[in-house]
């Protein structure tokens, strides 16, 4: 970078048509790398986060007997961090030589494509963590047999009238089903909820500054 973050915010601030007194000039200077910087660690840091406990989840789940649902989940976790990855690549790729104000809007636009690209991958992630949970239980071994076959057993041998499709009651297939079906058309609301819990202040002030802004610049 021939210009750091800090010298591009003095230079918007300072064009004639966005001139304003020193003091809150240099106040907003402060506040926007701050915000900058701190979003940047946070989402790298998550990343790396997904990545170890994606690891560690792995090698648990065959200590536990359930290799399926780890396997799936690394997978599942594995992608998630690629598309993320490639995003924060994105955003790195923003022109430094544009003016503060630009660099801004660039930058809070990031942050939109990247909440929307997440909140449709939600969609598919929350129902595929779902259902490797239920075929690394069903699949787990439970004295020399699946502990899904011998669970169905017991279930037969009180209700011997329950409907099997593939040795799987009808029952248990349909609340699956509908668990998935809510999961799919809930996961952009849960990845908006989770997101608000780890970035909703940051991303406040950033709104609250780009207001501010544009009130001085008006």
């Amino acid at each position: 970078m021939e210009k750091s973050i800090e010298n591009i915010w003095k230079e918007g601030f300072l064009k004639s048509d966005a001139l304003v007194a020193p003091k809150i000039n240099n106040l907003y200077n402060q506040k926007s790398i701050h915000i900058i910087d701190k979003f940047k660690r946070m989402f790298k840091i998550n990343l790396i986060a997904i990545v170890a406990f994606s690891f560690a989840f792995l090698i648990v789940s065959f200590l536990i007997g359930i290799p399926i649902t780890g396997i799936i989940f690394f997978a599942t976790l594995s992608v998630l961090v690629f598309i993320n990855k490639q995003l924060l690549n994105d955003l790195e790729k923003i022109d430094l030589g544009i003016s503060s104000y630009q660099y801004l809007k660039a930058f809070s636009q990031w942050i939109n494509k990247q909440i929307s690209i997440n909140k449709k991958v939600s969609r598919f992630l929350y129902p595929i963590i779902f259902i490797s949970m239920i075929l690394g239980f069903w699949f787990k071994d439970a004295e020399g047999m699946p502990l899904g076959e011998k669970l169905v057993g017991e279930i037969l041998v009180g209700f011997p009238d329950v409907y099997l499709i593939f040795g799987v009651p009808l029952i248990g297939i349909v609340i699956v089903l509908l668990i998935l079906a809510l999961l799919a058309f809930f996961g952009g609301r849960i990845y908006t909820w989770d997101l608000n819990i780890v970035y909703g202040r940051l991303f406040k002030k950033l709104e609250e500054m780009m207001t501010d802004i544009e009130s001085l610049r008006n």
